[in-house]
């Protein structure tokens, strides 16, 4: 457990922050920041509960030290006359240090590879008690940055970086630096769809890794949800600001107001961004997965038709030899020498024929490449050509052709 006394100098009212109490008087304690981790509070939740009272006197409500105790809690507010309850899940990432193994102090259930973690908010005009897990790199970082205050005079410590002016203040700072964490993980997904994509309109290989997809999108959804629990949350918080703000002291309570509801609001905006841009990459993927399917039929129907065609062919050579193997004494050439060679040439012309006849009717020689090895892209090294569309050849000649009549339209004219 970490105490930070925020101090407001009555002169010229910048904030500043102390590890000690100060009796100066020429400072003001505004607000008191305890910082506590899960250890701290799991299998002593009395103990702790009469340390946090000894330094706020406030009591917490039984059912919400449950909730604090519950490593599954989702997402939530909860207000009550003397504090207000801010659960918020934070995603795990791989700069954490949170253990979720066998070897972790408590288990953190995951759900198709990911994994969260709850960070507590216990909110009042006067304190702000935060309960998160050991090895939130995020609020660690954050930590350090306020440790460093320490060492600068109290004139200082406001020019680098303001510091926060009340509980709701730092609370959405707080909350911003977990979800900037979000924004990151932008880029890595984006290539992680592109990475199924590719995988997806190969051309050579039957793609088998159905099970890992599936966990992929699950995995999506999660974290789709994951934020609109977040937005509901916030957005409650946002409406307690508003209708209980005026029991924050201070003449520049309006400014102060204004402040929080525009950090609030871009942090809202700020989750649902990740929100939207989760919903862009499922929708990738969806898309991505059809027209695997819309290539592996069209595929198909190809060799359907090639199939078809062969048959085709082959079906009156097959009853030419069916006639001329009938068990009848007489058959017209069955004892000429050259009636061999005549049932064979009428045989070759037929097929001729007939190929000549599906190639005339676009049947055959137009499957070049099958729709698979095209979405493939194997020609990598070819310019992309926006204008590509021109060089197909019946489109080249039906602006030919319309070329032609606008020249004589005009000649007429």
């Amino acid at each position: 457990m970490k105490i930070y006394y925020f101090y407001q100098h009555l002169s010229d009212h910048h904030i500043s922050v102390q590890k000690q109490l100060n009796t100066d008087a020429e400072t003001q304690l505004v607000f008191t920041w305890i910082d506590c981790v899960r250890i701290d509070v799991v299998n002593r939740a009395e103990a702790w509960q009469n340390e946090i009272y000894q330094h706020t006197h406030m009591y917490l409500n039984e059912f919400h030290v449950k909730d604090i105790l519950n490593l599954e809690h989702p997402c939530s507010f909860d207000t009550l006359d003397d504090y207000n309850l801010l659960i918020f899940r934070k995603l795990i990432t791989p700069d954490d240090d949170i253990g979720t193994g066998e070897q972790a102090f408590e288990q953190h259930e995951q759900m198709f590879g990911l994994a969260t973690t709850p960070v507590s908010f216990i909110i009042t005009p006067q304190v702000l008690v935060t309960v998160r897990e050991q090895g939130n790199k995020v609020l660690q970082n954050y930590i350090s940055r306020i440790e460093m205050n320490f060492i600068r005079s109290s004139q200082e410590q406001n020019k680098s970086r303001k510091l926060p002016a009340s509980p709701f203040d730092l609370s959405l700072r707080l909350l911003n630096s977990m979800v900037d964490g979000y924004l990151d993980l932008r880029v890595p997904l984006t290539r992680r769809v592109g990475f199924w994509q590719q995988e997806l309109l190969q051309g050579h290989r039957r793609f088998k890794k159905w099970d890992q997809l599936l966990q992929e999108s699950m995995s999506f959804q999660q974290v789709e949800d994951l934020c609109e629990e977040q937005i509901d949350v916030l957005q409650e918080f946002r409406d307690e600001i508003i209708d209980n703000y005026s029991h924050s002291k201070g003449k520049k309570k309006p400014a102060q107001l204004d402040i929080l509801l525009v950090r609030i609001n871009d942090l809202i905006s700020h989750v649902e961004r990740i929100q939207k841009h989760i919903v862009r990459l499922r929708a990738s993927i969806q898309a991505t997965i059809d027209l695997h399917f819309s290539a592996i039929a069209n595929q198909t129907n190809e060799n359907m038709r090639i199939l078809a065609i062969i048959t085709a062919i082959f079906a009156p050579l097959t009853l030419l030899t069916g006639i001329y193997g009938m068990n009848f004494e007489f058959i017209p050439g069955l004892k000429s020498p050259a009636g061999f060679w005549i049932m064979l040439m009428v045989m070759v012309i037929t097929t001729v024929l007939l190929i000549y006849y599906f190639y005339r009717r676009h049947l055959v020689g137009l499957g070049e490449k099958s729709v698979i090895d095209l979405l493939a892209q194997q020609n990598k090294d070819q310019p992309v050509n926006l204008f590509w569309l021109l060089d197909y050849k019946p489109i080249k000649r039906s602006v030919k052709k319309t070329v032609e009549k606008v020249e004589k339209l005009t000649k007429l004219k």
